[in-house]
């Protein structure tokens, strides 16, 4: 009976998983729409009370999204108000949609893969992973890999498709 061989293992190639770098943070999101009078305008003493009487420790040690789900003018202000507030409760917060928070966890996850075993590698980025906002993730990844790498291909080692190749 013959040896089964692992080409792939054998070849060097770096395989790696983009669905390592999913955000690992809960995610939970403030949305204002929810302190409008009558969903139109924010009060700014009714939304100071809010801001007061607000039970903030639900957000500690959470990746928090601050939006408006309605088409409303929120003032900065407002924003800035909650922003002050979680500031030393929440792990990490953003004003913007949920995709938004989940492109920045996704980059702080890849900012601290550590290049050392990538240097002068030939790298494969799995086509299938479950990640959100997967073509920013890949972005970011190159980004992060190229000025290290020999080359970058995208799928899997059977069947790659090459995306850089240092000159």
């Amino acid at each position: 009976m013959e040896e089964i061989i692992n080409k792939v293992k054998d070849s060097g190639l770096i395989s790696l998983d983009l669905g390592k770098f999913n955000p690992k943070d809960e995610i939970i999101g403030i949305d204002l729409a929810e302190q409008l009078w009558q969903g139109l305008v924010l009060k700014e003493k009714d939304f100071r009370n809010w801001i007061k009487e607000n039970n903030w420790s639900q957000f500690e040690n959470k990746a928090v999204y601050i939006h408006c789900s309605v088409d409303a003018l929120i003032p900065t202000w407002a924003y800035m108000l909650v922003a002050s507030t979680i500031n030393n409760i929440a792990e990490t917060y953003i004003v913007g949609t949920k995709i938004d928070l989940q492109k920045k966890l996704i980059q702080k996850e890849i900012s601290k893969e550590p290049l050392e075993k990538y240097h002068d590698g030939r790298v494969i980025v799995k086509g299938c992973s479950d990640i959100p906002a997967v073509d920013f993730a890949m972005v970011t990844l190159i980004q992060h890999l190229q000025p290290v790498v020999k080359s970058i291909m995208y799928g899997e080692p059977c069947s790659t498709v090459p995306v850089y190749k240092r000159k």
